[in-house]
């Protein structure tokens, strides 16, 4: 039996904002492009994007039906409905095989595989999430503005986060699911500021129809609130980065330099999976460069093999 192996100048791994706007680009750029996405975006437990200008409100599914068909009016771009399984070559010779049994040969690659959720530990939580509880208050803080909130954090994070949610809210209250991890001069600045800390372990979340009722603690505290912000236990989208080599920052995501660039030659990565940003319009953004660095290569690299 023959294997068929399909040729591209550039293979993007995820069809998310950062890579389906890499593939604009270098589809526009005159690039066989193809991008491979199994369709399932860790996003798509949100009803809309916010923060994207001219899309501010459109749905997950939405986004990615116009992008695809803005995409279609660049033959040279490919989107493959699959899952890249495994990966091996070097810069100029990728070969991609894929769950489905397809083999794909690239010059380049791009890693655009997000961050995942691990299972949401909290009772009640996985209920919410996505309708009225959410990580991203540039994301959700609008559609949440002055209503009573909860969040859930600890530490250092913490820290930075609750003068930032103060800007859509004056009412909310922490609950850091045990142990604070705070200082006590910043516990003397949530005094200060009259912000309810909660270290008791959380019990449950009390919803209806996806819309937060109360947060119920185990010391029997009950919170009432409108809604939830959390910080998220997330992981890389794909093992494959690190399979191949790409360092990994401290912060679980792929390391790169200011243009995309891994520690690997031939390979970028875009988007949440190298950026703790994780915003549509950021990662669509980030998306943007690393193609634009991308076809600069190929460019260069054809260039210099002329004689």
């Amino acid at each position: 039996m023959t294997t068929t192996i399909r040729s591209f100048d550039v293979a993007i791994i995820g069809g998310g904002p950062a890579g389906l706007n890499a593939a604009l680009v270098l589809g526009r750029a005159r690039k066989r492009v193809a991008v491979i996405d199994e369709g399932r975006p860790r996003n798509a437990v949100t009803h809309e994007t916010h923060g994207f200008l001219t899309r501010d409100g459109v749905s997950p599914s939405e986004f990615r039906r116009l992008a695809h068909e803005e995409l279609g009016a660049y033959p040279a771009v490919t989107i493959v409905a699959d899952a890249a399984a495994t990966i091996a070559g070097s810069d100029g010779h990728f070969q991609i095989t894929t769950v489905q049994g397809g083999t794909i040969a690239c010059k380049k690659l791009l890693f655009a595989v997000g961050m995942k959720d691990r299972p949401l530990s909290i009772p009640g939580l996985a209920e919410v999430y996505g309708s009225s509880a959410f990580v991203c208050p540039y994301c959700d803080g609008w559609e949440l503005r002055d209503e009573p909130l909860v969040i859930i954090n600890k530490g250092a994070e913490l820290a930075h986060f609750a003068p930032i949610i103060s800007g859509w809210t004056s009412r909310f209250a922490i609950c850091t699911n045990g142990p604070d991890g705070l200082t006590d001069a910043y516990r003397d600045e949530l005094r200060r500021h009259r912000v309810p800390l909660h270290e008791s372990p959380i019990r449950s979340i009390d919803s209806d129809n996806g819309i937060v009722r109360q947060v119920v603690l185990e010391d029997g505290t009950a919170i009432p609130c409108r809604g939830i912000f959390f910080k998220p236990d997330l992981a890389l989208g794909s093992g494959l980065p690190q399979a191949l080599g790409c360092r990994i920052a401290e912060t679980g995501t792929v390391e790169v330099d200011e243009l995309g660039k891994t520690s690997v030659p031939g390979v970028y990565s875009a988007g949440d999976a190298a950026s703790r940003m994780h915003q549509a319009i950021a990662a669509a953004a980030k998306g943007s460069v690393a193609a634009a660095a991308i076809n600069n290569e190929l460019n260069l690299e054809a260039w210099q093999s002329k004689p």
